[in-house]
Formats: C-alpha cells, structure tokens, sequence
C-alpha cells in the first residue's frame, strides 16, 4: 500500500467499525501506525469521514492525562482529539443510551474560546492563551470505548479513532481567571448518590498544551470552539433512566439524563 493511502486506510477500518458497533479492537498489524506522526494523520483522515455525520470539528479533548493510563498505554504524554459540533450538547441533556455501545462519562472542565489561537502563533503558554478564553464551565465527556478492554488497547490506534470522544455536555459558561481553575473542586453525584469528587490540575496549561499540538498538525483552535480539559473524577458508566449531575465550585453544574 503506497504510504499516503496507510492514513485513509486507517481512519476507513476504524470508522467501519464503529459504524457496525463493533467491540473496540486495534488496528490490524498491517494497518498499524508506526509513529505517533502517523497515528496523527490517520486520525485527520477519520475527521474527514465523521464530519458528515457529526459536523465540523468544534472543540478538541485531551485524553490520556493520567500516570495511571499513560502506563497502560506505554506513554509518556497525553493525546489530543476532535469534537465535532453536532456533538456538543448544552445542559440539561437528555441522550438515549442507545445510540452508544458503552456510554461512560468523564467530568471535566471545559474552556469556551472567545478569539482564534492560530497555529501560527504557537508556542502558546498558559498565559498567553488566557485571551482567548471566554468562560469555563463543568462538562461532561461523553466516552463512546465500544467495551474495549483496557489493558489491550494501543495508544496509536486509539489516536487514529479519536479518542473514543462521542461528544460532551457543557453547563453555562463563566468568565474567570486562569489560577481560579487551578485546583478547583467539582463532585459527581448520579441519582443523588455522591459517586466523586476531585480537583482539576490546570485547565490553562492543558489548553496551550492542545494549542501547542494541534499547531504542530497545521490547525488553529478557533473563536467559539469548546476544549475539555480532562477528568477530574474516576470514568464512569450511565445506565438508562439515571441522572449524573457534576457541579463545580463556582461554575455551577452540568446535568445528563440517560434515556
């Protein structure tokens, strides 16, 4: 296979299989990206495929963030992806577990951005993106892992489908300062029974890190796009007929009720 068609080729077996919903498998060893450059440019060709579907790409997500993954996945940096825009819902939510093999959720703190961080700028640091920032609120990532087991996944095939990002759910943005967020505490409560608390780290210094990648892949982060920021709370699974509600200190709350 000539190696500009490798990228295509990726993004295609893993958009088929998520159209089949199929259980998560890594690529085939013919398939198999060979550098994070790659994977990368893999996941670009699965953009291509989704947007149809799922809209432009309207915010981008970290995935990856914790020692504890990146030691499952045999890495020692997170990874970025996409959210496409027919994906972002605002709270309250109400999404049918249906339409997902494996619902979970991760509770995050997502940044509304209010002006262009163009790739042409970069490198971008926690303060020099602060601009840019219109408000902060609480957000659920919607995880779509289609069962995958874990401890066999592979960082690279997990670039090329994105992540396994299946949309978030945002509260009402709130403008703030970049050190409010640091340490800030948020607590997830599903059916009025605490499930977590946690602390973010540094939301800033997340969004300059996706800045940072993203402009190495020629792409700018743009006016009105959401960045989630990672977990602060343990990934979690919503059956039908729950309420997850995650609040955070000063920020208020993001609410999703599974149909």
């Amino acid at each position: 296979m000539d190696a500009r068609d490798r990228p295509h080729a990726m993004a295609q077996w893993m958009w088929d299989a998520r159209q089949r919903r199929a259980p998560y498998q890594n690529l085939p060893d013919e398939l198999r990206p060979g550098s994070l450059v790659e994977a990368y440019a893999g996941q670009e060709a699965y953009y291509r495929l989704a947007e149809p579907l799922y809209g432009a790409v309207g915010g981008a997500k970290i995935a990856t963030t914790t020692k504890v993954m990146q030691q499952l996945m045999g890495i020692t940096h997170p990874c970025g992806g996409a959210i496409f825009t027919n994906t972002i819902h605002r709270s309250p939510a109400r999404l049918r577990t249906a339409d997902f093999v494996n619902l979970r959720l991760e509770s995050e703190i997502a940044l509304q951005l209010g002006a262009d961080l163009p790739a042409s700028r970069a490198p971008w640091t926690r303060v020099s993106v602060a601009p840019a920032v219109a408000g902060a609120m609480p957000a659920f990532e919607l995880i779509e892992d289609r069962n995958a087991d874990y401890a066999r996944c592979q960082v690279l095939s997990l670039i090329v489908e994105n992540c396994w990002n299946g949309g978030v759910v945002i509260g009402a943005p709130k403008a703030v300062s970049a050190d409010t967020l640091v340490g800030i505490a948020g607590r997830l409560a599903v059916d009025g029974k605490a499930v977590g608390e946690g602390k973010a780290e540094d939301p800033y210094a997340t969004l300059a890190w996706l800045a940072n990648h993203l402009a190495e892949r020629g792409r700018d982060l743009k006016a009105g796009m959401v960045v989630i920021t990672g977990s602060l709370i343990a990934t979690v699974s919503i059956a039908p007929g729950s309420r997850a509600v995650f609040s955070v200190d000063g920020l208020g709350e993001t609410v999703l009720d599974a149909l």
